[in-house]
């Protein structure tokens, strides 16, 4: 296996992707993993924390040279094959869920320009934020660990990362939980229709179909 050496593992930190993001800079080899117990200061996409009792998530940071651009897809992908054989579905553009909660979330960090991205997941295991619409692995099957669901997750990274990228969107597209969803967003909304061969958001409207990024996007309500 390529990836997940050498890793840097902390009882406590602030943020396993800071610590990656600096690694990167100063060379660390592709495939260098920090991971934690607990992290003081997590975070999500748009800047939301994401928080989990000590022990209780596997919670990841990954560093990948020269990325390539649908990284986030193959790292949801990656999710689900870890959790197999539950039924996980990825909601658009990063979180993967069972039965509509949400079980795990990936952020990806980096400078394309100096050929490198972290890759940060923090998945569920054994308990779930309280107050959201959420879940866990234990909450499916009582014997999962989060040492177990790591090292599964890292196997399957390390195979989904180098596979073709036709295969990544087939599988992504199979496991795709918005499309014909209605979704609405700032300045518009329609149904869910897929991705594209770059990941973005395909949606059609009254008035065609439009191509929606992530960076552009926040899906305010599903039906």
């Amino acid at each position: 296996m390529k990836l997940g050496r050498p890793r840097l593992h902390f009882r406590l930190t602030d943020s396993t992707n800071r610590w990656a993001r600096e690694l990167a800079r100063a060379g660390a080899p592709h495939g260098t993993l920090v991971t934690a117990d607990e992290q003081t200061a997590g975070r999500g996409r748009q800047g939301r924390s994401w928080t989990a009792p000590p022990g209780s998530a596997v919670l990841m940071s990954l560093i990948v040279r020269e990325p390539s651009e649908i990284l986030p897809l193959a790292a949801a992908v990656a999710v689900c094959d870890a959790c197999e054989p539950l039924p996980c579905r990825i909601k658009w553009p990063n979180d993967v869920w069972i039965d509509g909660r949400k079980l795990a979330g990936i952020l990806v960090e980096g400078r394309p320009q100096e050929g490198w991205a972290v890759l940060g997941v923090g998945l569920n295991v054994a308990s779930a934020p309280a107050g959201l619409p959420a879940t866990h692995l234990r909450e499916h099957d009582p014997d999962a660990t989060v040492a177990d669901t790591l090292w599964r997750l890292v196997t399957a990274l390390d195979r989904r990362l180098a596979a073709p990228s036709g295969e990544i969107l087939a599988e992504w597209g199979a496991r795709d939980a918005l499309v014909g969803e209605r979704v609405r967003w700032d300045g518009g909304a329609g149904a869910a229709a897929g991705i594209d061969q770059t990941g973005a958001l395909l949606v059609d409207t009254g008035e065609g179909r439009v191509a929606l990024h992530a960076g552009e996007v926040h899906l305010l309500r599903l039906r």
